[in-house]
C-alpha cells in the first residue's frame, strides 16, 4: 500500500514538473517574440565604423535610406548625389504648406538655390593645351606669346558662315570649355574643364577637324600633303605618346569629326576614342558606332523662325525640298523622288545652293511650308533636317539609316515623319500619306517643335537645354559605359607580359588585338 501511495506521488510531481516546465518555455517563447517584434520597428543604426565610405555606399536598401542620416536621390550622370535627412524633411515640409506660405530663409537662398531643387553636377572635362594651329589659329587668330587660348573676356573669336557654320560644334564646345574657367562663368554650365587629369571625367581633343579639312584640305603645287593631314599625323603622333592614352588606350578621349570626311586618316588610329560625329555613313562598325560614340546636330543655315504664329493654313506649300538633286550612295532617292513630285501643284522641290541667295530662299519656302522633305544624300544625314527643325516645318525623313542627336532621351516622332525608302519610291504613295495627315495632328508636331527648337541652337555663351549643353549631357551617359569597359580591360593586366602590357588596355575589335597578341607570344617563344 506505501509503495502505491509512493508510485502516485511520484506521478503528481512529474506532471506539475512538465507543466511548470511547458509553461515557463511557452511564456519564455512569446516574450523573445515580443522583444524580437519591438526591436524591428526601431529605426536601424549603421555604423560607419564598420561599413567602409558608409555614406557613398549605393548597397542599402530602399528602406534602410529612409531611416538614416543619409538618403541617396537619383544619380546624375556617374554620381550618386547624397542629400541630408534634415533638408528631406525639411523640402516635405515646404511641400506640405499653403501655396500663399513660403517658408522663412536665412538670406543664403541666392547662393545655395532652394533645398528642394536638384543638384546639377557639371561634367568634369580635361582638356590639352594643343598649339594654336589646331584650334583658333585655323580662324587666323594669333595669339600673343605663349599662351594657346584666346582671351574668350574680352573677345570672341569669328567663326566663318556660310556651309562652314554646319559642322562647327568643335568651335561651340571649346567655347563653352573655355567660359567655365572665367570667374564668373556665363554658360549654363553642364561641363566644366579641370586642370587635373585625375579628376576628369573625360578628356577633351580640341582640333578643329570640320574647319581643317573644309579650309586645308586640298594640297598645292609645293605641298606634298594637306595641312589637313599634315595636322591629322601631328594629332596621332601627340595622343599616342601621352600618358594620359598610354594608360586607358584613348578609350576616355573625346575628339570631334562631324564632317564626314574630317579626321579620314587618323580615325583608323583614333578610334577607341569616344567620337563626336554627324552620322556613321562613312564609317566602318569597328571604328564607329552608336553604343560607344556620340551623335550631335548640325547648326542650322537658315533663320530661325522667331514669333512664329503661322498655322496648318497659312502656310501654303505641302511639302518643300531645295538642295542638291543627284547625289552619290543613298542619295539616289533624290532623284528619283524629284522626278515623282516635281509636277505637283503644292510641292516645292528644285535644286538650289548657298550661293545666289540660296539661303535666303530656303528660310523663306520652308517658313511657308506644311512639310519639309529631309532624304538621304552622300551620307543619311544632312543639314536640312535641323533647318526644318529652326523653321517649325514638320521633317518628312527618308533616310533608313540616319542616326539622330540625344535620341536616348528624345522621341522624334512625335515631331518628325519617318517614311522608308522603299515605301516612298512607290508611285503616289509619299504624296497620300502626306495628305491623310490632318490639321490637328499637324498642329500638335508643329507645338512640338517649337518646344524642342532651342536643344538644336548652338550659341555663346551656351544656356540650359541648347545644343552645346545636350551634347555635353549625352557625353556624360557615355561615362559610366566607358568606365566599365576599362575595368573589364584591367582584369589580367597584372598577369600581362611585358610586351602585352605595351598594347591599348581596351581591344577593339577584340580579334584583331587577340591576333596581335598571339603573335607577339608566338615570336617571343621563337
Amino acid at each position: 500500500m506505501a509503495e502505491r501511495i509512493a508510485a502516485s506521488s511520484m506521478k503528481a510531481v512529474s506532471r506539475k514538473s512538465l507543466l511548470w516546465f511547458f509553461t515557463t518555455t511557452s511564456t519564455l517563447f512569446l516574450l523573445s517574440w515580443f522583444f524580437v517584434l519591438r526591436s524591428s520597428s526601431r529605426p536601424r543604426f549603421i555604423d560607419s565604423d564598420f561599413i567602409p565610405n558608409s555614406k557613398l555606399s549605393t548597397e542599402f536598401d530602399n528602406s534602410t535610406l529612409k531611416n538614416d542620416n543619409v538618403n541617396v536621390e537619383s544619380s546624375i550622370g556617374n554620381r550618386a548625389i547624397l542629400v541630408n535627412a534634415e533638408e528631406i524633411e525639411a523640402t516635405h515640409e515646404t511641400e506640405s504648406l499653403p501655396q500663399n506660405e513660403a517658408p522663412a530663409t536665412n538670406g543664403d537662398e541666392s547662393k545655395c538655390g532652394r533645398k528642394n531643387d536638384s543638384v546639377v553636377v557639371p561634367l568634369k572635362v580635361f582638356m590639352y593645351d594643343l598649339p594654336p594651329e589646331f584650334h583658333f589659329g585655323l580662324l587666323d587668330w594669333k595669339p600673343e606669346g605663349n599662351t594657346a587660348w584666346p582671351d574668350i573676356s574680352t573677345q570672341t573669336p569669328h567663326y566663318p558662315g556660310g556651309l562652314n557654320l554646319q559642322h562647327s560644334i568643335e568651335f561651340w564646345l571649346t567655347m563653352d570649355l573655355l567660359a567655365s574657367e572665367l570667374p564668373e562663368p556665363p554658360n549654363a554650365g553642364a561641363a566644366m574643364r579641370v586642370r587635373n587629369v585625375s579628376e576628369a571625367d573625360i578628356i577633351f581633343v580640341p582640333f578643329f577637324s570640320s574647319l581643317c579639312y573644309n579650309r586645308h584640305s586640298r594640297t598645292n603645287r609645293r605641298e606634298r600633303k594637306s595641312m589637313n593631314r599634315v595636322l591629322q599625323d601631328k594629332l596621332v603622333q601627340f595622343l599616342t605618346s601621352r600618358e594620359e592614352w598610354k594608360r586607358s588606350g584613348g578609350v576616355d578621349h573625346l575628339i570631334l569629326a562631324h564632317h564626314p570626311n574630317s579626321m579620314l586618316t587618323a580615325r583608323t588610329q583614333l578610334w577607341p576614342a569616344t567620337l563626336i560625329l554627324s552620322d556613321f555613313g562613312r564609317y566602318p562598325p569597328n571604328i564607329a558606332n552608336v553604343e560607344k560614340d556620340v551623335i550631335a546636330p548640325y547648326k542650322h543655315v537658315v533663320g530661325s523662325y522667331v514669333n512664329d504664329s503661322s498655322d496648318f493654313d497659312t502656310r501654303p506649300i505641302l511639302l518643300y525640298f531645295q538642295g542638291a538633286i543627284h547625289r552619290k550612295d543613298g542619295g539616289h532617292a533624290r532623284l528619283a523622288l524629284y522626278n515623282m513630285l516635281k509636277n505637283e501643284k503644292d510641292v516645292h522641290f528644285s535644286s538650289g545652293s548657298v550661293q545666289k541667295g540660296g539661303i535666303r530662299q530656303a528660310t523663306e519656302g520652308m517658313h511657308s511650308s506644311k512639310f519639309c522633305l529631309n532624304i538621304a544624300g552622300d551620307t543619311p544625314s544632312s543639314n536640312r533636317l535641323f533647318d526644318a527643325i529652326a523653321s517649325h516645318c514638320v521633317p518628312v525623313i527618308i533616310s533608313d539609316e540616319i542616326e539622330l542627336p540625344y535620341e536616348d532621351v528624345l522621341d522624334y516622332s512625335e515631331f518628325c515623319i519617318f517614311v522608308r525608302t522603299r515605301d516612298a519610291l512607290k508611285r503616289n504613295y509619299l504624296m497620300n500619306f502626306i495628305r491623310s495627315i490632318g490639321k490637328e495632328e499637324w498642329t500638335r508636331m508643329w507645338n512640338k517643335l517649337k518646344e524642342v527648337e532651342p536643344m538644336f541652337e548652338f550659341q555663346y555663351p551656351s544656356k540650359e537645354g541648347d545644343a552645346v549643353q545636350m551634347i555635353w549631357q549625352a557625353v556624360a551617359r557615355r561615362v559610366p559605359a566607358m568606365r566599365l569597359k576599362l575595368h573589364r580591360s584591367r582584369r589580367h593586366a597584372r598577369s600581362l607580359s611585358k610586351k602585352e602590357r605595351s598594347l591599348p588596355t581596351m581591344p577593339a575589335p577584340v580579334n584583331y588585338w587577340l591576333e596581335r597578341r598571339n603573335i607577339i607570344v608566338k615570336n617571343s617563344a621563337a
